[in-house]
């Protein structure tokens, strides 16, 4: 599940500490080099992990094990001097890397030392926009998920059960400095739009709309009741303050932003794109870094993206041209299973002539909560604590305006050989803890994505059905992507989104409408799925044209699942060495 991206808030005594450890001299000897880097990126996961209570619960099931023995109780701080003192941290972090002799680490250290100096220098780069930032959304806000988070907070031992009720009063503070936050951007003329306010407005009041039967207090009850060892009177006394905590606290920090939102409603200057804003495109080009993990500029990605439709429509067409009964053949496909469970157990077994063996885990399908459905997206799974990755969850929206004939594929995506896959198999090699940590949505969703795709070629149907669909998605998500670019580079408006549809015949003023609004309201996040799609298949193009008949599918996919998490400038660094390997 998404998470906001971290800025590294560290104290400065930490901050001496590392910089000490990172205090190479260059007599050191390769042993001493490696050990002390080890030290660093412990101690930079030491303090990430335990700046908020959610990152650290969702992070490691045993704290001690990490040398974690003591921490703060907080949802953390959203403000622009915590930003700024991220930043100051950020740069002394790189500072402290930069002093380790990269010739003396190990291939693993290296890939960890290449990964952390471009995440820190992308970092720096945003401190000139940090009013642009917006933890609030429709879709993927913190008000939205922050519910299902709260609501899957493990209870690892009972001492869990007492931070989760000491953290739930913490909440009115942390909105109360968001709504602050809010503030700011409306007075430096960045406030979000209406119709986005609105969506946003829309799903806090359903959230709160009957407190006695709130989301959180349905769900703690029935963790509370199955939860071992407890006695009857601990059961109703948990059952009573987490209740309290919720109608005193969740409740009246939503209701907070409600009465802030609807207070700054129609301050908001802009209603279209990024672009429109001062800085807007600056920012729109950090955003695609950041959040798609690519090095390439706003303009090569437009390129890359029409490249993409134009191929993938030629694709259809030959294909149609070849079987003019295709398109409703494609249209019509029957998918073999439809119990989520029993396609996951399927894809789990089909995936194994493509793709590595991974770890034989546990997973539970749990769907979204009645409140929560009109706001949250058809799929979501919950990455799994480090050292606790046995036990996974993927939620289901069961809400009827999305396509559930199309679960399949969406399973694909979130289970095998997507999410829960990759995060079980990465967790499997067991990587620096700091390396579960950083978020590459980019890569994250690019694999998903990427395997989406693949999944039709797994699901049973005729090979030319298949590739109809996956040709037939690949353009859609191009054409999202471009529009994304469109809106919030190019500053398109509504019309002129409209005209760039017409060409594809899409010629609803509606749809435009929807679509144009879909990018405005968060930008850069088809992106993550698109782009990063595209930098898989780019990478798998270059593995294929390089290796010829020495390809091997399963190999590939086992070099970018072993890489890891990463930005691809990186990964396509160590794609070189890898296919010499292979010749």
């Amino acid at each position: 599940m998404k998470k906001r991206k971290k800025l590294f808030p560290f104290l400065i005594t930490v901050l001496l500490l590392v910089l000490a450890l990172a205090g190479c001299s260059k007599k050191e000897n390769t042993e001493t080099t490696r050990a002390k880097f080890d030290s660093f990126t412990n101690d930079v996961f030491k303090a990430e992990v335990t700046q908020d209570t959610l990152t650290l619960n969702f992070s490691v099931a045993n704290p001690k094990n990490y040398g974690i023995d003591s921490y703060p109780v907080t949802f953390g701080r959203y403000s622009i001097s915590e930003m700024k003192k991220s930043l100051i941290t950020a740069e002394n972090y790189l500072a402290a890397l930069k002093k380790f002799d990269y010739s003396n680490l190990n291939t693993s250290q290296k890939l960890t030392y290449d990964i952390l100096s471009n995440y820190w220098k992308l970092e720096l780069t945003g401190g000139s926009y940090l009013l642009y930032n917006e933890v609030l959304g429709p879709t993927t806000g913190l008000q939205a998920q922050l519910p299902v988070l709260l609501a899957e907070y493990n209870f690892y031992t009972k001492d869990d059960i007492d931070i989760y009720l000491k953290l739930l009063p913490q909440i009115t503070e942390y909105f109360e400095e968001i709504c602050l936050f809010e503030q700011q951007k409306s007075k430096a003329g960045l406030f979000m739009s209406d119709t986005v306010t609105d969506s946003i407005l829309k799903q806090c009041r359903a959230f709160i709309e009957d407190p006695e039967n709130n989301y959180l207090i349905d769900v703690f009850n029935d963790k509370i009741e199955s939860y071992e060892g407890l006695t009857k009177k601990e059961i109703k006394s948990y059952k009573a303050a987490n209740k309290e905590a919720v109608l005193k606290n969740v409740v009246p920090a939503y209701q907070l932003l409600i009465d802030t939102l609807e207070g700054l409603k129609g301050t908001g200057v802009n209603e279209g794109g990024l672009a429109n804003l001062p800085k807007g495109k600056e920012y729109y080009r950090y955003l695609l870094a950041s959040g798609t993990g690519t090095s390439r500029s706003p303009e090569e990605l437009i390129k890359l993206l029409d490249d993409s439709i134009t191929s993938n429509l030629s694709a259809l067409n030959a294909l149609v041209d070849k079987d003019p009964k295709l398109y409703e053949e494609a249209s019509t496909v029957s998918y073999p299973l439809s119990e989520p469970k029993e396609i996951l157990e399927y894809l789990r077994s089909a995936i194994e002539k493509d793709f590595p063996v991974a770890p034989d885990v546990n997973f539970t399908v749990k769907y979204v909560h009645k409140s929560l459905e009109d706001y949250l997206s058809p799929a979501m799974y919950l990455v799994p604590a480090i050292d606790n990755f046995n036990n996974n969850v993927i939620y289901i929206n069961s809400n009827p305006a999305y396509d559930h004939q199309q679960i399949f594929s969406t399973l694909a995506h979130e289970g095998y050989p997507g999410h829960l896959y990759q995060s079980v198999y990465f967790r499997n090699t067991n990587p620096l803890p700091l390396r579960s940590l950083l978020n590459f949505s980019g890569y994250a969703e690019g694999w998903a994505t990427y395997v989406e795709f693949y999944s039709y070629h797994m699901a049973g149907f005729a090979e030319a059905a298949s590739s109809y669909l996956d040709h037939s998605m690949a353009a859609n998500m191009a054409l999202y992507c471009r529009l994304d670019l469109g809106v919030n580079y190019e500053g398109w408006t509504v019309a002129q989104t409209a005209s760039y549809l017409k060409q594809f015949g899409i010629t609803d003023k509606s749809t435009a409408q929807v679509l144009f609004t879909t990018m405005v309201e968060e930008p850069a996040l088809y992106p993550q799925y698109g782009v990063g799609y595209l930098e898989f298949m780019e990478l798998r193009n270059i593995a294929e044209e390089s290796l010829g008949s020495k390809f091997n599918i399963k190999d590939f996919h086992k070099f970018v699942l072993d890489i890891g998490p990463a930005q691809f400038k990186i990964i396509n660094k160590y794609l070189d060495s890898w296919i010499k390997a292979q010749n």
